[in-house]
């Protein structure tokens, strides 16, 4: 869903305000690694309700982190497409991809809620179509850079190593 996360970044910081809940500023992309389950929010996308669950589960504090979509972003793909070894018109449609994309530069593309409850954190986050649209041009930049093609294998040497 293409989502103005400005306007619900603002309305999540004043909710959170009067909540009674202490509010951690964390880093997007900071519990990566934990034990986490994503609060399912396709079907249940009110962030108050998350919030309830929090508070019914005992919790006291949540961490709430944003994320900015910024020119490095896609400049750091522009440079690794050189990388890539693309035919001049995969690597124009990438570029064109990307371009798009500039309108949002400076557009909040990511919001994250979590609590910690038993060791596990239990996480509710939102991110627009159109930045995920980015983490799959990202992706696929990636593959290419790492020498995997559209199958999954590598490219490289193959089987031309020794073990020894």
């Amino acid at each position: 869903m293409d989502l103005n996360l400005d306007t619900l970044k603002r309305e999540m910081l004043d909710y959170l305000a009067g909540s009674g809940l202490a509010v951690f500023y964390g880093s997007p992309g900071g519990l990566e690694g934990m034990p986490m389950v994503l609060w399912d929010t396709e079907r249940h996308p009110d962030y108050q309700m998350f919030l309830e669950v929090a508070r019914k589960a005992g919790a006291s504090m949540v961490v709430f982190a944003a994320r900015e979509f910024e020119a490095s972003d896609i400049d750091d793909l522009l440079g690794q497409l050189d990388d890539c070894g693309l035919e001049r018109d995969e690597r124009r449609d990438y570029e064109k991809r990307l371009r798009e994309l500039r309108p949002y530069l400076g557009v909040t593309c990511s919001i994250e809620l979590a609590f910690d409850y038993h060791l596990r954190m239990y996480v509710y986050e939102l991110q627009p179509d159109w930045y995920e649209e980015f983490l799959e041009i990202e992706d696929e930049i990636v593959a290419h850079v790492s020498g995997e093609n559209e199958d999954g294998e590598d490219d490289g040497l193959g089987g031309y190593f020794s073990n020894n």
